[in-house]
């Protein structure tokens, strides 16, 4: 993925670093890597500069090289718009984290808000705000007063859930995504909000969602105690993960998503008094064609409707 700052302000600079994506596209990536070099000689502060440099580095198959690269475009933005870190972590050069950088969730949104419908319903097969959708009506038929749409993005699932809630919020990090939410009209508030540290006072949610959230949050555990606290007597929240493959509670993939075992988060919901009501896996999207695998989750109060372990799996 080409750098989001495209230009490091010499001209100079820009056209070597023209010529090297020219080359990493012909496949002669260790040619790019050194052209692109030469030209963080004439801009050696330009940070997504150091990043792309990274990525041209480890496509050569030079992982070392490609570690300095990030950790200097870290140093430059310390924020990691870029989300060096999270490269320096997949190589195993750096310390796995419990959560992105939030700078990089926001650009990475901001960026994409845009194209983000066309991109992921029309070229992904992304559907699950419906299937979410249905699971929520199975698990409790019926209107809902208060619901909370974490994660909101452009409002693709609070377009599901609007026609059963009487009064819809919804929540985002992204600006440009909030910007195109509200252009459908179907919020009743919305709000900027970075999921790694919400929380929200006033009355409680009977529904809260997080629909493909949580794979750019990382560690559950304090999101899932917030959620508790804003639950009604009552209510339910649902939400979807990608499926870690193997042990462990999450990990970042290569994507630079998080993925989550099942067992973890039984885990989380039953710290916080939350029973599952329905567990189901599922085929959330496509990503270079192949299915990413998923589960959609629907958790509710009181504990004692289903037991924590033995859930009613629809």
């Amino acid at each position: 993925m080409k750098p989001l700052q495209a230009s490091s302000g010499d001209l100079n600079a820009d056209r070597r670093a023209d010529f090297a994506e020219m080359l990493l596209a012909s496949g002669e990536s260790a040619r790019a890597a050194e052209l692109l070099l030469g030209a963080l000689e004439l801009a050696p502060r330009w940070a997504a500069g150091w990043f792309r440099l990274g990525e041209m580095q480890e496509a050569a198959s030079l992982p070392d090289q490609a570690a300095q690269a990030w950790a200097m475009a870290l140093k430059l933005e310390p924020a990691d718009r870029l989300g060096a870190a999270l490269k320096l972590q997949l190589i195993g050069k750096a310390a796995a984290a419990a959560a992105p950088p939030s700078a990089f969730v926001e650009t990475l949104f901001d960026h994409y808000a845009d194209s983000f419908e066309e991109s992921l319903v029309g070229k992904l097969g992304y559907g699950l705000p419906d299937f979410l959708g249905h699971a929520i009506g199975k698990a409790r038929p019926g209107r809902f007063r208060l619901a909370l749409d974490l994660g909101c993005g452009t409002g693709l699932m609070g377009e599901r859930l609007r026609p059963f809630v009487d009064r819809l919020e919804g929540y985002d990090i992204s600006a440009g995504m909030l910007r195109k939410a509200r252009g459908k009209g179907i919020y009743d508030l919305l709000a900027k909000a970075d999921l790694q540290h919400f929380s929200r006072t006033g009355d409680r949610a009977d529904l809260v969602v997080a629909a493909d959230v949580f794979i750019y949050v990382g560690a559950l555990d304090r999101i899932v105690g917030a959620v508790a606290n804003m639950l009604a007597d009552g209510g339910i929240f649902a939400f979807s993960l990608e499926t870690l493959v193997g042990g462990g509670d999450f990990a970042l993939l290569p994507s630079r998503r998080y993925a989550h075992s099942e067992a973890y988060a039984r885990r989380a919901l039953c710290a916080n008094g939350l029973a599952i009501l329905s567990l189901e896996s599922m085929i959330i999207r496509h990503d270079r064609r192949d299915p990413v695998e998923g589960l959609a989750i629907v958790a509710g109060f009181p504990a004692t409707t289903t037991e924590a372990g033995n859930p009613a799996t629809a």
